[in-house]
């Protein structure tokens, strides 16, 4: 059995979830003339399992992230049920929608991607020191 420190199964993770919003906005952009395509974007990752502070009830997590289910009123106002397996939804941050239905703008998606690329290099530093002090640790530094 291996294990790895929470810390970097947490950059991990925040990176695999940086990677798939590079890719949802990439396709935003690709899409940005589409007559009536909705921008999307990828959900925040749950990190509720990294947290060590448990309850005294079985040893779970504080921290959860709410479910919602989809009823027949929000089914009726138009509210779609989210795709199986899926962290990509509607983007809900939009500043306008062109006259053809599409809600893309290329502008809030170059913003999106330079978050993206400032939040992939901060974890990448993140994971370096980590390794760095590792190896310190083990004598190999």
């Amino acid at each position: 059995m291996t294990f790895t420190p929470s810390i970097l199964d947490g950059i991990g993770r925040s990176m695999k979830h940086l990677s798939e919003r590079q890719r949802v906005i990439a396709e935003n952009i690709a899409n940005g003339e589409t007559p009536g395509f909705k921008a999307q974007t990828v959900e925040a990752p749950d990190f509720s399992s990294l947290v060590q502070v448990y309850d005294g009830n079985g040893g779970k997590p504080r921290v959860g992230r709410p479910h919602v289910q989809l009823s027949g009123g929000m089914a009726a106002l138009g509210a779609q049920a989210p795709r199986a397996n899926s962290r990509v939804i509607l983007e809900s941050d939009i500043s306008e929608t062109k006259p053809d239905g599409n809600n893309v703008t290329l502008e809030d998606q170059l913003l999106k991607m330079g978050e993206v690329q400032a939040d992939f290099a901060a974890m990448t530093n993140l994971y370096r020191k980590q390794i760095g002090l590792l190896k310190t640790a083990i004598g190999k530094g």
